[in-house]
């Protein structure tokens, strides 16, 4: 046989595929039927795991974990088919839906807004980007933000969440784990850092530099062409030009906004110190209640995932099923549980889609536990 006919050959076994997976679907819906009417929920662990079992015992000992694959994705295809039939809400599908229709349809111009730093810093710049006219209150750490928020000092905190070169802000990431929050917007910000020292002062001149960790990381290539520099780490940008402009000494620079020249008296010795031009940071703005806005099309999620194989091939296969982009995977080690992770999702999905409305009511099944941190639109 040629490859032709071979394909032929594929062709019909994948009509007839088709015809038995509608088959199997149909049942699927009425099994869904018997297990509403006897309050019976949609999944049974312990018939999927005998029928894995059974399809692998069927199968050739090379075929076997293409088989159990396949059947996986089938069983999740049908329990998001059975949740669908049996109407399946919850509480969080409640709170979203109430969320949706008491949040004002247009986002505040203005608001008590914390953020990490001085004045210049780039979350200062974020937050001109997300509202016209914010009232900034300046924290000096980013857990002192969260807490800002979480005791309703301010109504929003605006913190930086992944940079384009550097990487994700991983103190964000575990900060988030322990406090309560809403993501209600985000916004990416280019980010562009500049050598800033005082007057009169040459590139030669410098024995130290100032700036934020991430800052130092994305200027990695600048600094190793001046192996003469020593590097001082400090909470954020805008300060290290704050502590340049306030010292007597003429031998420091700070890694900094141009903005910040301008604001604290300096001058740029050197512009765009970053390795990469294309550097952009992400920030988010965070509410202790839920807001949802018209045209959330991004959602979050902290997920802790059962500690087995396929946990998380499990929770992708639903995301898969449902239709619904994944933009971000992230993971940070879980405090006093060895080897187990929490894992944080971007998805890419209306608010307004039933595909939406059926994950978030479905994710209890599927997770040990999990955060909604909210859904939102992200300002560019």
């Amino acid at each position: 046989m040629d490859l032709q006919d071979l394909r032929k050959e594929i062709d019909k076994v994948d009509d007839q595929l088709v015809s038995l997976f509608t088959q199997r679907m149909e049942l699927s819906g009425q099994v869904a039927a018997y297990k509403k009417a006897n309050a019976l929920p949609a999944l049974d662990a312990g018939r999927e795991r005998d029928k894995l079992q059974q399809i692998a015992e069927k199968m050739p000992e090379e075929l076997q974990e293409y088989a159990l694959s396949l059947y996986s994705l089938i069983f999740e295809l049908s329990r998001s088919r059975q949740n669908v039939l049996l109407g399946h809400g919850n509480e969080l599908t409640e709170q979203i839906s109430h969320a949706i229709a008491n949040t004002q349809p247009l986002f505040p111009p203005s608001a008590m807004v914390a953020c990490q730093g001085v004045e210049g810093a780039y979350s200062q710049i974020a937050c001109e980007k997300l509202f016209k006219r914010p009232n900034v209150l300046y924290f000096s750490n980013f857990e002192a933000v969260f807490s800002a928020i979480e005791t309703g000092l301010c109504r929003y905190g605006v913190i930086p969440l992944e940079n384009s070169t550097a990487g994700s802000v991983n103190m964000v990431y575990d900060l988030m784990m322990r406090h309560n929050f809403r993501i209600v917007r985000s916004v990416r910000l280019k980010v562009d850092h500049n050598l800033l020292a005082k007057s009169g002062v040459k590139l030669e001149d410098i024995r130290e530099v100032y700036s934020h960790d991430q800052a130092i990381n994305q200027c990695s290539a600048f600094l190793q062409q001046h192996p003469e520099i020593k590097v001082i780490r400090c909470a954020n940008t805008a300060e290290a030009a704050k502590i340049v402009a306030e010292s007597h000494r003429t031998d420091i620079a700070a890694l900094s906004s141009r903005s910040c020249a301008e604001l604290y008296g300096l001058q740029c010795l050197l512009s765009s110190c970053q390795d990469q031009s294309n550097n952009y940071t992400r920030f988010i703005c965070i509410s202790r209640n839920l807001e949802i806005y018209p045209g959330a099309d991004r959602t979050s999620l902290m997920v802790v995932l059962p500690h087995r194989p396929g946990s998380l091939y499990k929770m992708l296969s639903r995301l898969y099923a449902l239709g619904i982009n994944l933009n971000k995977l992230e993971s940070r080690p879980l405090p006093d549980r060895d080897f187990e992770f929490m894992f944080y999702f971007d998805l890419d999905t209306s608010v307004y889609s039933p595909q939406f409305i059926q994950l978030m009511g479905e994710l209890e099944s599927v997770c040990e536990s999990f955060t909604y941190l909210g859904s939102y639109s992200e300002v560019i």
